[in-house]
């Protein structure tokens, strides 16, 4: 199983919301590709950044860090290759990743 959809099933597992995989290579240095998941709450949130970091490290992945508390409404998981981005939907409308990144991006899209 690739890393990113290691990922995903984590999110997936644990109720994240409006997945996004987006494929990043041919215009990022720092990944592959970045997903983008959003939580119904800062609690929703902290579960969330656990259980991804939970399956990669049950796969044997790897993983780098984590930026961001849930306090703040977004979470950053970065594993190398991909990048996970977990925000409380207010924060994810405001911040609009999936426009920086452009539609042309979007390899995988979850409910």
């Amino acid at each position: 199983m690739k890393l990113q959809d290691i990922c995903i099933s984590a999110l997936e597992d644990n109720k994240a919301e409006d997945i996004l995989a987006l494929d990043v290579r041919n215009i990022s240095s720092f990944a592959d590709s970045i997903i983008i998941a959003s939580a119904t709450s800062n609690r929703h949130a902290k579960s969330l950044s656990e259980k991804v970091i939970e399956n990669v490290k049950v796969n044997k992945e790897s993983f780098i860090g984590v930026e961001g508390k849930s306090e703040s409404g977004w979470i950053l998981i970065d594993c190398g290759e991909v990048v996970i981005n977990i925000m409380k939907n207010e924060i994810r409308e405001f911040y609009d990743l999936e426009a920086l990144w452009g539609e042309t991006t979007l390899i995988k899209q979850s409910d």
